[in-house]
């Protein structure tokens, strides 16, 4: 029976008609379908949160169990892709208005709306499934993140500059996950990672804030302090990122538990610190787009040494 030019699930799904496939079509359709679904899933940025859990969880680990650690960076990544996925569902017509986002697979229309929600919900089942055979603490924390980032902050985003204050906290689960991963507890140390996580994010989003500030304002996002594009959003990320650079040294003072750093290892985290209040100064004095980039990437320079930092410090003791 010949097909013809009748389209069938399947060919539509993959974008050509079934008299002209090819092995060369076969596998550009499956690199873009790839493509669409890294960008679903924000891989890069599931890969920085994995890793960071990853180090949350050599802090708190008497000795390294590779089981748990593997257990760790699935149920994390698939976690983080969950919430990517189901941001990306919510805000879908929210990002066709903005350039930076209007690419993205669902306003772009590579991808249904069905299957980027099956996507969100396997990843959020198995994830929960992954985390809680490590612990049940894990998977209720992986469970929290899920719910306030796509329930909580994803929507205030349009309502309130206060979304990023919501945010804040599941983007500060990773760090003290790991920690609750090798221990099975939410004590002091945890607490701590996790409000070293929860401070750095102000800095780091109100600077991306900064930069898409036109773009966040056509599309309705409240994305910076007040709303504004002025000196006093600045200040807010100086007071912030003084607060962060207090919860990083913190442990040298013996009053986070278990969790202790040498003073030099101090030193060394603040200096870092300081790196960041330099270009946060330098935009207050020029309220230019170049010094806000600057100081996010400074941002993400140190919320990737400060773990590696700490880490390296547990093994010298």
């Amino acid at each position: 029976m010949s097909l013809g030019k009748k389209e069938i699930p399947l060919q539509k799904f993959l974008n050509f008609e079934v008299d002209s496939i090819t092995p060369i079509h076969i596998k550009t359709s499956l690199k873009s379908m790839f493509n669409d679904f890294k960008q679903l899933t924000k891989v890069g940025l599931s890969i920085s949160v994995v890793f960071t859990s990853i180090t949350g969880y050599l802090l708190g680990a008497e000795t390294i169990d590779y089981t748990i650690v593997l257990l760790l960076a699935i149920g994390g990544y698939l976690m983080v892709g969950a919430s990517n996925a189901f941001n990306q569902v919510i805000e879908k017509d929210i990002d066709s208005l903005m350039q930076r986002t209007k690419n993205r697979p669902l306003p772009a229309g590579r991808m249904t709306v069905t299957t980027a929600l099956i996507i969100a919900i396997v990843f959020t089942i198995v994830g929960i499934g992954i985390l809680y055979s490590i612990n049940p603490k894990c998977a209720l924390f992986g469970a929290i993140s899920i719910f306030l980032y796509t329930s909580a902050y994803t929507p205030l985003k349009a309502v309130t500059p206060l979304a990023v204050f919501v945010g804040a906290i599941p983007g500060a689960i990773p760090f003290m996950l790991g920690w609750v991963a090798a221990t099975g507890e939410f004590g002091i140390e945890a607490g701590f990672l996790f409000l070293i996580q929860f401070f750095w994010q102000f800095p780091h989003f109100w600077a991306i804030g900064w930069l898409q500030f036109e773009e966040y304002n056509k599309a309705g996002l409240h994305m910076l302090p007040m709303d504004k594009k002025d000196k006093g959003a600045i200040v807010q990320i100086i007071f912030y990122t003084c607060i962060m650079i207090l919860m990083s040294v913190a442990p040298v003072l013996k009053v986070t538990g278990n969790l202790y750093i040498y003073p030099i290892t101090a030193v060394i985290i603040l200096l870092l610190g300081i790196l960041m209040l330099y270009y946060a100064f330098q935009l207050y004095k020029s309220e230019e787009n170049t010094d806000a980039r600057k100081l996010m990437l400074a941002s993400v320079f140190y919320i990737t040494i400060v773990p590696i930092i700490y880490v390296v410090d547990k093994f010298l003791h």
